[in-house]
């Protein structure tokens, strides 16, 4: 017979039956990765109990190193309210994952008092399981909304309002603010799926989970015989817009110790690259407000501000990209590329694996180099656009289109030391509510 304290204790309950997908060849959500049988993802499964903490229940994301459940703690007694975690599994062997828990942990106890603070998502509590022999991180989170990808379909046209959109700006400049100078760590992967917003209020999540609680999950069977499900997260029509922005996945930041530190390693998506990375220049923070300031194209206009980074492969292609810049800023000053063209060959401590396996050991090798000659001249002047920023804004009338560049231009220079930080950039007057 059990011990009365036991019986008092919160126990799994029983979750709806899964159900098989007919058509079995299709492609679902992390199978779409590439290289998707080698990343090690762990074979979750609804009803599932993980280090007697947490029992799984509904898959509501995933990524190309992890999958994320609602999951219900089971820990307390009875009585106790219900606590439901936004569970992220990371891969085995994935390469980013010692370095995102340091990171969050770092963020999460250096200033709490700092406005940014509360502007990040980090994990509550982490711990490890096995599958298969291999060791997998879990990292615990506050249930969120949905990303800003997701959220911008909310509203008409998937354009959020542009009130809204600049008190987003303000509030990611404040964080950025706490990251770069309380924290001292660069994100580097800036983009919509790393920003998420949280919910309008508690009685969406709620009304989600219980819907959850009565439908069967789908899933299909891969060729290693894992489970992959298919991710429900859909959280219905925005209530009313109380939603707060927070920033989200450090499994790619980096920490300077001093000011004067640098990284030089290849960061950030293609599509926000800072030009200094590009040109093995050396990046900082700066590089996070160049990141930010393209980024603000895909919530104003619905699009990239660069059209042309890639190829019809779907290659990166830097040089492609450096035009652009010109095109859109102007040539880069001569220092700069005087600089690049001294740095690309400078080898790296290690080497990198660059697009399609190619070991590189310095910026030229990654990113197709040089781009400049020795007269500080560029080598592919016909990839160069005629266009300037203003006729990327379409969205704008002539006042807010004026207060935007304006803005963006203390973004988007070529010298980082020219950017303006994020705590000067909060107060511009762009983002003033009228």
């Amino acid at each position: 017979m059990r011990h009365p304290s036991v019986m008092l204790h919160k126990t799994p309950i029983q979750t709806p039956l899964s159900q098989r997908l007919s058509q079995q060849d299709e492609l679902v959500d992390e199978e779409i990765c590439p290289s998707y049988g080698l990343k090690k993802y762990y074979p979750a499964e609804p009803g599932q109990v993980l280090d007697n903490r947490y029992q799984i229940l509904v898959k509501v994301g995933w990524g190309s190193s992890s999958t994320t459940w609602f999951a219900r703690d089971i820990r307390g007694y009875r009585w106790e309210p219900e606590k439901v975690v936004a569970l992220k599994i990371i891969n085995a062997e994935s390469q980013t994952v010692a370095n995102e828990r340091k990171i969050e942990e770092h963020i999460a106890v250096t200033d709490s008092s700092h406005r940014g603070y509360p502007l990040f998502r980090t994990h509550l509590e982490s711990f490890e399981v096995w599958s298969q022999e291999r060791r997998h991180l879990c990292l615990a989170y506050e249930p969120m909304r949905e990303p800003l990808w997701i959220f911008q379909r909310r509203f008409n046209g998937g354009i959020i309002p542009l009130p809204i959109v600049k008190t987003y700006i303000r509030f990611l400049l404040t964080g950025l603010d706490y990251l770069h100078t309380s924290c001292g760590v660069v994100h580097t992967d800036l983009k919509l799926d790393n920003v998420m917003v949280n919910f309008e209020d508690p009685s969406v999540f709620d009304q989600f989970m219980d819907t959850q609680m009565s439908e069967h999950m789908q899933y299909k069977v891969d060729l290693f015989g894992r489970h992959v499900y298919r991710c429900h997260n859909d959280f219905g029509p925005l209530r009313k817009v109380r939603n707060i922005p927070k920033i989200v996945d450090f499994g790619l930041a980096a920490k300077l110790c001093l000011d004067s530190d640098y990284g030089i390693y290849p960061i950030q998506p293609d599509h926000y690259r800072a030009p200094e990375v590009i040109l093995g220049c050396g990046w900082n923070t700066s590089a996070d407000i160049w990141n930010l300031g393209v980024l603000l194209w895909d919530l104003i206009e619905g699009k990239e501000l660069f059209q042309k980074v890639h190829d019809a492969k779907g290659h990166y292609v830097a040089r492609a990209h450096l035009a652009e810049m010109i095109g859109l800023l102007g040539s880069p000053p001569r220092e700069l590329v005087a600089k690049a063209n001294s740095s690309l060959l400078n080898p790296w401590p290690d080497p990198v694996k660059g697009e399609g396996g190619m070991i590189c050991t310095n910026a030229n090798e990654y990113y197709g180099g040089p781009f400049f000659d020795d007269d500080g001249n560029f080598l592919f002047e016909n990839l160069i656009p005629d266009r300037g920023l203003a006729d990327t804004l379409h969205s704008l009338d002539q006042n807010e289109r004026d207060g935007f560049l304006s803005l963006v231009r203390m973004m988007l220079t070529w010298r980082p030391e020219d950017r303006k930080t994020a705590s000067e950039l909060a107060q511009h007057p762009f983002l003033r509510l009228k």
